[in-house]
């Protein structure tokens, strides 16, 4: 499974997690072991850019949340 594959569906199940991201996602992002490319792609909230990396359709990427939250 790819890095940024397994990112997705972390933030998908561990709230945690996807708190981390919201409240600093470059960092979480970084922290993962994410590439600067897949940083851009999350962060850009661009589907079909998430699914050109990952090799899918962009059909089958669910929404990506880009909103920090500050705290």
């Amino acid at each position: 499974m790819s890095k940024l594959l397994e990112y997705l569906n972390t933030l998908d199940k561990d709230a945690d997690a996807l708190d981390a991201h919201k409240s600093g996602a470059k960092s979480a992002m970084t922290n993962f072991g994410l590439t600067a490319e897949e940083q851009d792609a999350v962060l850009s909230g661009d589907k079909s850019t998430v699914a050109g990396l990952l090799g899918i359709s962009a059909d089958d990427v669910p929404a990506i949340d880009t909103t920090e939250t500050a705290y």
